[in-house]
């Protein structure tokens, strides 16, 4: 097929899809996995071997041996603590103590950072069970988010059910869904506005839970209870409602309306510095998240024609998933191990505190079935190839790059 001079013309990205039959197949197949919907996705892999027993009859193995709760520790305990003063403490020194702009703007950015922490080490953690074997343990940590401005309800529904169950899979996985302005999953429409989405993108991380604490749980809510991925009945729906709705006005009032008329603080300086912790928030939790999945060498696998995935779903969670910079202790401690999110896939159940020692045990089992076993050694190379990725979704293709 020749497309002679036409080749040099320039083509914006509709015509592109329009004009070339090898793009509007797969362009077509991709909009249409709009209506699978949760638990229709299937994961039928025709090879199916013992990678996962055996990994988990190792593991539970090592927990045994060494008599170990799969639970958090004590470490975890301290961890909680020292991660709610740096959320809770500068707080309360801008309430109490007379200071300047720019310090209060400080302790407002450091603000952001314990949230950040709270949200990867402690709520991350209580919500998906790990945290303690009691689960009213779990529960109050998992609560935590509320204190962010959170819903618990829909995160476990994004994260533990759409994530963990779909990682990186075009309209399941909200995770890692494209945004307005932003291209994360290589199976959605590129435009022009992606092109410096290398750049761009990163303003955009830290507008996320600014968006959360504001909107994001309606309209999730709203979705999930529209296309019916959630199995609430009406009057759970009203009940879940109308927690956003309190959870909203404590926190806004918390934070926005106490500074100001009981503190004295002028509204400017509160408003600057609520916007500067979420910035700060939002940049560390998205690029954390990001450089795990979003990133060169984890793949976007497409159902069939029949809703599945053909491939195991352990598998499934080695080539979608990279760790990154396991050696830098610091770092592990404070975004709660999820540069080891290998192991946080294959094992959402057990405690981060335990994915270094079992990180050598899921490499040398992955090694013996020959599965790749992404990581990125250091937290440099992850964001590069992060930063890389974005520049290659963003790129708008030529009609020659097109039909190759």
């Amino acid at each position: 097929m020749s497309f002679g001079v036409a080749c040099k013309l320039p083509v914006t990205n509709s015509e592109i899809y329009r004009k070339l039959p090898i793009l509007n197949t797969q362009y077509n197949q991709e909009k249409n996995l709009t209506h699978f919907q949760k638990g229709s996705v299937k994961f039928s892999s025709l090879d199916r071997n013992s990678f996962y027993p055996t990994l988990k009859r190792r593991v539970d193995e090592y927990f045994i041996n060494n008599n170990v709760s799969k639970q958090g520790n004590s470490k975890l305990w301290i961890k909680t603590a020292v991660l709610t003063l740096i959320y809770v403490l500068p707080f309360s020194l801008l309430m109490f103590i007379e200071m300047d702009m720019s310090l209060r703007l400080l302790l407002w950015a450091t603000m952001g950072l314990g949230i950040a922490g709270l949200g990867m080490s402690v709520m991350h953690d209580g919500n998906h069970g790990s945290y303690s074997s009691n689960k009213t343990v779990n529960f109050i940590m998992g609560s935590v988010l509320n204190l962010m401005g959170g819903s618990t309800h829909n995160w476990k529904m994004q994260h533990n059910i759409l994530h963990h169950t779909y990682t990186n899979i075009n309209e399941m996985d909200e995770d890692i869904a494209s945004k307005p302005g932003l291209r994360l999953n290589p199976h959605t429409k590129v435009s022009k506005w992606h092109k410096y989405q290398w750049i761009h993108g990163f303003l955009l991380y830290g507008l996320t839970t600014l968006f959360w604490v504001s909107a994001k749980d309606f309209i999730q809510a709203i979705r999930y209870k529209n296309r019916n991925d959630s199995t609430m009945n009406q009057k759970k729906y009203r009940v879940v409602i109308f927690k956003i709705i309190m959870i909203k006005v404590i926190y806004f009032l918390t934070f926005l309306v106490v500074p100001t008329l009981v503190f004295d603080i002028p509204f400017s300086h509160v408003i600057i510095g609520f916007i500067i912790m979420h910035f700060v928030a939002g940049l560390v939790l998205s690029v954390i998240f990001q450089m795990a999945h979003s990133l060169d060498g984890t793949t976007h696998p497409l159902p069939n024609s029949n809703g599945s995935i053909e491939n195991d779903w352990a598998i499934h969670q080695m080539n979608t998933t990279m760790n990154f910079s396991p050696r830098n202790k610091p770092l592990s401690w404070y975004i709660g191990g999820l540069n080891y999110q290998i192991e946080h896939h294959l094992f959402p159940k057990i405690s981060h505190v335990h994915y270094p020692a079992l990180s050598s045990i899921v490499k040398s089992t992955a090694n013996e079935f020959g599965i790749p076993y992404l990581q990125h050694d250091t937290f440099g190379q992850a964001l590069k190839a992060h930063v890389n990725y974005l520049k290659r979704l963003g790129r708008l293709p030529s009609l020659e790059e097109a039909i190759d």
